[in-house]
Order: C-alpha cells, then sequence, then structure tokens
C-alpha cells in the first residue's frame, strides 16, 4: 500500500442481499489487494466445485474467516490502492451493527457507495442507509445499480431505479448532483473495473474511476489525541495492552496519557501497528499499545485515551440534536435507550425534549414538545446512566456523533452540541 496518497475512508451502504459483499470482494481482487497466494488458494476451491473464475467471491468469506481466528491486534480492515488514493473500506457490509457502527465513528466515512441491486430496487435499509449517509454529512455518493446482468443488462430497467434513487435522495435533500449512477455487476466484473461490452447503452465512468474522481477529503481537524478503546488484552511478556484505532491526534512512545471515564493514566511504552513496534500513529491508524503501570482490570472498551493534560471529557449530562428513524410509537422524555458512541455503549435517559427542528432548514419549529416521532428532529438533554466520555461534535467531530438503539435496532442519529463535565 502507497502511504504517500491521500487516504480514503469508504463505506460501502445499501440493503444486505444487493451484493455489497460481492463488490468489496471485486475491487479488492481487481485492484490486486488481494495478496496472490489467497487467490490461487480460492482458484483452486473454485475449480473444484465447477465454478472457475469466481475466486474472488470466496475472497470476502476468507477474509471474515481470518477475522474472527485472529482477533490479535491487527482489526480487520480492507485496503486497495487506485490511482489517485488509498482507500480503506470501513466495517464489513452485511454487519448487523452496520448502522450503528457507520454513527458512532467505528466506521465514519468520508464518501460512499450505495448498491441496489437492479432487480430488486429501493428496499427500506437502501432508505435507512441513504438517511445516514446524509446524517452523516457524507457529500459525495456513487450507486452502484448492480446485478445488471440479471435484468438482461436492460437499460430501461436501470433507468427506473435511478429514478427510484433520486426520489429517495429528494426525500432527504441530498443533492442529486452530488450522485453518480452507474449500471454494474459486481459478480461478472461489469463497469467494477472494466467498462463493459454487456451495456454499449452505458458510456460513463467504471466504479473505480468514479473512485478516482472522488474529492480530496478534508485532513483530520488539529484536535488532540482521541483513541476510543476497542478491546483490552494481556499479551505474554508486554503486558496489559489496549486495542483502537486513533480518530484524532497522534500517539508517540513517552507520551503521558489519561483514560476517561475510567480516569487512570501512565506513560505509553510502545506502540504497534500490524504487529510491528513504531515511532508514532496518526489518525486512523488501529493501534495496540502499553501504558506503564496499567493492568487489564483498569480500564475497558469505551474509555478514551487521550492526553494527560488535555483528557476526554466526561459528560455529567448533554445537549444534542438528534433524528429519529424509526420508532414504533413516540419519543417523550424520561426514555432510556442505550446510546451507542465511538466504542461505548451506555444506557441515558432523555431527560428534555427540549425543540422540534426543522430538518429541512434547521430553524426550530416547536419548543419543548410534549413528544418526538419517526422522522422528527430535536434537540434534547441527555444524562448518562453511567459515566460516558463524549466530546461537542463543533470541536472534535469524530467523537461527537452517536447511535441511539433499542428493541434490536437502530432508532435514532445523533450529534453533541455541548457537554456539562461531570465534576
Amino acid at each position: 500500500m502507497s502511504e504517500d496518497k491521500p487516504h480514503q475512508n469508504l463505506a460501502i451502504i445499501g440493503h444486505v442481499d444487493h451484493g455489497k459483499s460481492t463488490l468489496v470482494g471485486r475491487l479488492l481482487f481487481e485492484t490486486g489487494s488481494v495478496p496472490e497466494h489467497v487467490i490461487e488458494q480460492h482458484r483452486e476451491e473454485a475449480e473444484e466445485k465447477g465454478k472457475g473464475g469466481f475466486e474472488f467471491a470466496y475472497v470476502m468469506d476468507n477474509l471474515a474467516e481470518e477475522r474472527e481466528r485472529g482477533v490479535t491486534i491487527d482489526i480487520a480492515h480492507q485496503e486497495f490502492d487506485t490511482d489517485e488514493y488509498y482507500f480503506t473500506i470501513v466495517d464489513c457490509p452485511g454487519h448487523r451493527d452496520f448502522v450503528k457502527n457507520m454513527i458512532t465513528g467505528a466506521s465514519q466515512a468520508d464518501n460512499a457507495v450505495l448498491v441496489v441491486a437492479a432487480d430488486d430496487g429501493v428496499q427500506p435499509q437502501t432508505q435507512e442507509h441513504v438517511f445516514l449517509a446524509r446524517t452523516l454529512g457524507i457529500d459525495e455518493l456513487i450507486v452502484a445499480v448492480n446485478k445488471m446482468d440479471l435484468v438482461d443488462y436492460e437499460e430501461s430497467r436501470y433507468l427506473e431505479v435511478v429514478e427510484e434513487v433520486k426520489d429517495l435522495l429528494n426525500q432527504v435533500q441530498f443533492n442529486t448532483e452530488d450522485a453518480s449512477f452507474i449500471p454494474s455487476s459486481a459478480f461478472e466484473g461489469d463497469n467494477v473495473e472494466h467498462a463493459s461490452d454487456n451495456m454499449p447503452w452505458y458510456d460513463g465512468p467504471t466504479i473505480l474511476e468514479s473512485l478516482n474522481d472522488l474529492p480530496v477529503p478534508e485532513p483530520p481537524t488539529d484536535a488532540p489525541l482521541r483513541l476510543p478503546i476497542q478491546d483490552v488484552y494481556t499479551i505474554s511478556g508486554i503486558g496489559t495492552v489496549p486495542v483502537g484505532r486513533i480518530e484524532t491526534g497522534e500517539m508517540f512512545p513517552g507520551d503521558d496519557v489519561s483514560f476517561q471515564p475510567s480516569d487512570v493514566g501512565g506513560e505509553v511504552k510502545t506502540v504497534e501497528m500490524h504487529h510491528e513496534e513504531v515511532d508514532s500513529a496518526g489518525p486512523g491508524d488501529n493501534v495496540g499499545f502499553n501504558v506503564r503501570g496499567i493492568g487489564k482490570d483498569d480500564i475497558r472498551r469505551g474509555d478514551v485515551c487521550g492526553p494527560a493534560d488535555d483528557p476526554p471529557t466526561v459528560a455529567e449530562t448533554f445537549q444534542a440534536q438528534i433524528v429519529v428513524m424509526q420508532h414504533p410509537s413516540v419519543i417523550t422524555a424520561g426514555y432510556t435507550p442505550v446510546f451507542h458512541a465511538h466504542t461505548a455503549q451506555v444506557a441515558c435517559t432523555i431527560e428534555s425534549i427540549d425543540a422540534k427542528i426543522d430538518p429541512a432548514s434547521g430553524e426550530v419549529a416547536e419548543e419543548n414538545p410534549d413528544f418526538i416521532q419517526s422522522g422528527d428532529a430535536a434537540k434534547v438533554t441527555v444524562r448518562p446512566q453511567k459515566p460516558l466520555s463524549i466530546e461537542p461534535a463543533g470541536e472534535i467531530p469524530e467523537l461527537g456523533s452517536f447511535a441511539i438503539r433499542d428493541m434490536g435496532q437502530t432508532i435514532a442519529a445523533g450529534q453533541v452540541l455541548s457537554v456539562d463535565e461531570r465534576e
């Protein structure tokens, strides 16, 4: 991977059965991002099963298996290069917590590819993901109208799906000018890397060409170090090794750090990436590190690591703006669902609903409403039931967003406006 190209985090979104995994496999395969021995292994398996040429379809399964086997320091992520960019595909498509992870910054994406199957069209999950992309400030959407092979590569069906998607984008005030549409078949490889002979009626860019043409993402803010902890391991010969992704700032051996809300700290002894010691790490890097004097029971998943002299904020209460995506009834003051912020999951009470907001303009539509429901945007005051480290989105956006989950689904997404710090 060439590190000198600008880096982009790419989300692959859309309905679960519309071919996201196949597209990811195809992108990794076409860009030569899967090691040759892995391809060979898949080629043999594919031929044994009488499916020669389908080896890339196994790439995804193989990555999933490796992830289950190797829960060491290296967090599985999928990377590929284009001429212009070095991409990380954030989160795994099909993952049931994909929506939550997208909101909580476990997979903060710069841009997104929306996959919509040509035979199936827009589905509820397509709507939910488009809504999220909009809520999370994703500006450019590449829409892959996938599985064109299943509709005999017919232009008329492609145009119908494009219209459906445009209607959906308009509903969430997403500028359709900022979306590009590409008829494709990830399974057959049409218009992923190479222009397809099966669709002479289409003369636009392929998916990889469109990815290459994305605008350069804004560089990360010059915010202090913030590293949400994903797991804490004990590794023989080293000791306690917290693991996570640096959201902002940099980490160096020798740094004095503080973990909040556990409120412990110490000096960083070593920092590791990809099983090698490094002398610094920055935003987007997945690291394992060892801190002098920190034991396995002192810190936990959901803690945030930051500089000792500028420690992560811990909220007594916070003000937030939320958008309700789906809720079977209404939400009133006193409601206590689980908030998922970065790697933390904490039950929080919505103490008051301070204002209902017009989602199109951002203006206050009603002060102190009695309730809010699906489709509403509102400003609320929130009280975590146990300590939670969270930051105002205006200061550290990477730690300022959260998902609200209840009844096994994501019911709302939100951003932190301000924090009243715990004493």
